[in-house]
């Protein structure tokens, strides 16, 4: 029988919406829970197949960013199949079944719904060791950040759906957005491990940071200077390129930052873009730090970029940007 803890929450429910984290976590055993997340949007590239394995990699994302192994996934889909031909929605769902597959997992199934536009992703579920499990809200005082992909994919899509992206770059953050992060999950496990995790997604580096300031009780200072981005993509880093949720990240984090008036006005809108897919935000204690860096280098991951700290929240301020 599970018990609770407080009125109506079982005890069994490690982690939910409180912390803003990636994923819902449920134990089902003492040395078992399940990780479960969903995530699905319209996409962000033309190519069916690829824009199906950038859904897929980006769902399974939450489940790397609890500590998670993925187990199984459902696709979910919204499709126009009175205007479309259905081959379009076979390609897309053929490339989620391949980053599926890739991390070990298996697709079971999924649900399909006639809309006027195309949207795909998945719901996944995993499984963690309880004691194993990594969150957004433990990061320490002390704890260097790390970030393992470069940003800029809201301006490089949004650019590109308007003809204006160079191939070149939007290759380059095809190839970051499609990359799975067991590769830097693994990395931070084979150097000991870290205090907190979440990765990069919707609300950019700066909303992700916030929330993890927030979760842990602590303040997070990012060091825009330091930040990897995508090559080719400051160029389109102009208004025109900027997505709507630009806007909405800059509403949501700068009521809680203290920004440097010498903080540069083009990386800090990297810090506010949305990204799909994005890489590990990892808070990892500074002796463990070069371990890290050099496992992930190991792995080829796209990047290695010491981006901030974590500071002790003296004085309510949630972040810093310089």
């Amino acid at each position: 029988m599970t018990t609770t803890t407080g009125p109506g929450r079982p005890a069994d429910l490690l982690v939910a919406t409180e912390t803003s984290d990636d994923a819902g976590v449920y134990r089902i055993a003492p040395d078992l829970a399940l990780v479960q997340t969903v995530d699905f949007f319209p996409p962000v590239v033309d190519d069916p197949y690829t824009f199906g394995r950038i859904a897929a990699a980006n769902a399974l994302s939450d489940v790397y960013a609890m500590n998670g192994r993925p187990l199984t996934a459902l696709n979910i889909a919204a499709f126009p199949d009175d205007r479309l031909p259905l081959e379009i929605l076979g390609r897309i769902i053929a490339g989620a079944a391949e980053r599926v597959a890739s991390a070990g997992a298996s697709v079971l199934g999924g649900h399909t719904v006639r809309d006027a536009e195309i949207k795909f992703g998945l719901s996944v579920t995993g499984l963690v060791h309880p004691d194993e499990l990594l969150t957004n809200a433990g990061a320490r005082p002390g704890d260097r950040l790390v970030l393992t992909k470069p940003l800029g994919t809201g301006f490089v899509t949004t650019a590109a759906k308007k003809r204006r992206c160079p191939a070149a770059v939007l290759d380059r953050a095809v190839e970051g957005m499609v990359r799975l992060n067991a590769d830097a999950r693994d990395a931070l496990l084979a150097s000991g491990g870290c205090h907190a995790l979440t990765d990069v997604t919707g609300f950019g580096l700066a909303g992700h940071a916030l929330e993890m300031a927030r979760g842990s009780g602590a303040t997070i200072e990012l060091d825009l200077a330091a930040l990897p981005l995508i090559a080719g993509a400051e160029a389109l880093a102009v208004p025109r390129n900027f997505t709507r949720a630009s806007a909405t990240n800059r509403s949501f984090v700068s009521p809680h930052w203290d920004l440097s008036p010498s903080a540069d006005p083009l990386r800090l809108e990297f810090a506010l873009d949305a990204q799909t897919s994005g890489g590990l935000l990892i808070a990892v204690d500074p002796d463990r730090l070069d371990a890290l860096l050099l496992e992930l280098k190991a792995r080829d991951t796209l990047a290695a970029a010491v981006v901030g700290r974590v500071l002790p929240n003296d004085d309510g301020v949630a972040l810093r940007l310089h």
